[in-house]
């Protein structure tokens, strides 16, 4: 018999048990079992994402939870004054002297002196937003038995508002985009703030609609420029210069302590002190009580639909000149406001208004700073893999510059220009 017939005979075996409906039994790996591992994969791998979507918004979650403090537990009236100051002028300057630390001069310099991109956000973070606010406002102020008129007036003074000094800063960084200017930004935007919010402030509360009648005659604003300018110095620039000295003249430590042992985090943490001291002092002045319930859901869903507004606007016409970088730092910059200047600005402009309506009046700021950390944190996560797209092809072409430099260093020619490789190939 020749060698090759038992292997035929195995193999026709085969093939008969095969036709009768017997199951084989080769040593050959099904592909059922692969399709097993890779289900089993897949199941172990979704709590590992939703621990990092935890992990990436844990920001959010934190002030989720100091929120609900506040609701339960605040600070005694009487401390409420001594509190608000070492918030604002402590918590804020540590955020500024990080920032300080951690951007270097010659690129703040270089932001700083971009004109153009300055007056192109400044006119969103003013006319824009506040046109926009005073519109809605306008169209829905028909009823007045529905809405209460300190709130149309809040709403009103919320799109008038300057851009967020610090938190911008952060959810920038946060999402990759150009951190250095919203610094730059945000400091113009505050300069401006007292005189332009009180100009248009006094512009939209003197058409003589039905709900500025609870509005008292508004005197002079040397008080208002005071406060202002002082806290600005004490807690944006004073902080912020005090950084760019420490990091040149300790830069290795600075590098260490805040990029190695990740300590700029502190910026955040004194981020979160400031949005509970926010919500701390509204919740002990029984703001939210005061208000009828469909006032409140009707202020919340307007307070949402101009923050998406606005940010979509300038996401739009930003992207059609600028980078990507950018565009995500105006993002910020144009829809996030600050109620740091809010507050107190209302206090001193409308004196003799009781307090009860002041703080219906000063409500809206209050939710708007809820509705903007929510939707900036979760918006960080697209904006960066937006981001991301661009960056990649521009980290190929350092790559390739890298590679020519060594390969020129190797040879000892000159290196030619990455755009003209191509070029000087074809030829």
């Amino acid at each position: 018999m020749p060698v090759g017939a038992p292997l035929k005979g195995v193999e026709d075996n085969q093939l008969s048990l095969k036709s009768s409906g017997h199951r084989d039994t080769s040593p050959e790996t099904p592909s059922g079992h692969r399709s097993n591992v890779s289900e089993k994969k897949q199941r172990r791998r979704w709590p590992l994402k939703m621990w990092d979507l935890v992990v990436d918004q844990w920001f959010l979650i934190v002030m989720g939870i100091l929120i609900a403090i506040a609701s339960q537990v605040q600070v005694p009236k009487s401390h409420q004054h001594m509190k608000q100051t070492v918030v604002n002028y402590l918590a804020v300057s540590v955020i500024f002297f990080i920032n300080g630390c951690t951007l270097p001069t010659q690129v703040l310099i270089e932001n700083l002196s971009r004109w153009k991109v300055h007056i192109f956000t400044q006119a969103q973070c003013y006319l824009l937003t506040s046109s926009i606010s005073y519109g809605i406002v306008s169209a829905c102020a028909t009823d007045k038995d529905f809405m209460d008129p300190a709130l149309l007036i809040g709403i009103i003074i919320v799109g008038c508002l300057p851009t967020a000094i610090s938190f911008n800063t952060i959810m920038t960084r946060k999402a990759n985009g150009n951190g250095a200017l919203t610094i730059a930004q945000s400091t113009i935007g505050n300069l401006l703030g007292p005189f332009l919010t009180t100009a248009l402030l006094k512009l939209y509360t003197s058409t003589g609609a039905w709900y500025t009648d609870i509005l008292p005659e508004t005197e002079g604003f040397t008080e208002t420029y005071r406060y202002v300018f002082k806290q600005l110095g004490l807690s944006v620039f004073v902080p912020l210069l005090v950084g760019q000295v420490v990091v040149s003249v300790f830069p290795r430590l600075v590098k260490k302590v805040f990029i190695e042992w990740k300590l700029s985090k502190l910026s955040s943490f004194a981020l979160l002190i400031v949005i509970w001291s926010t919500y701390d002092g509204a919740f002990e002045s029984d703001a939210f009580s005061g208000v009828q319930s469909d006032n409140m859901v009707f202020v919340v869903f307007i307070l949402i639909a101009l923050f998406l507004v606005w940010i979509a606007i300038a996401i739009g016409v930003s992207w059609l000149w600028l980078s990507r970088e950018d565009t995500i730092a105006v993002a910020y910059l144009v829809p996030t406001k600050t109620p740091a200047m809010g507050v107190p600005l209302t206090t001193i402009m409308f004196v003799g208004l009781s307090e009860a309506a002041q703080s219906r009046i000063q409500l809206p700021m209050v939710i708007y700073q809820g509705v903007q950390t929510t939707l900036s944190s979760l918006l960080t996560i697209p904006l960066r893999k937006w981001q991301a797209t661009e960056s990649s092809p521009r980290r190929l072409v350092q790559a390739e510059t890298l590679e020519l430099d060594d390969q020129s260093q190797d040879t000892g020619s000159p290196r030619r220009p990455a755009h003209n490789r191509s070029a000087s190939t074809i030829a």
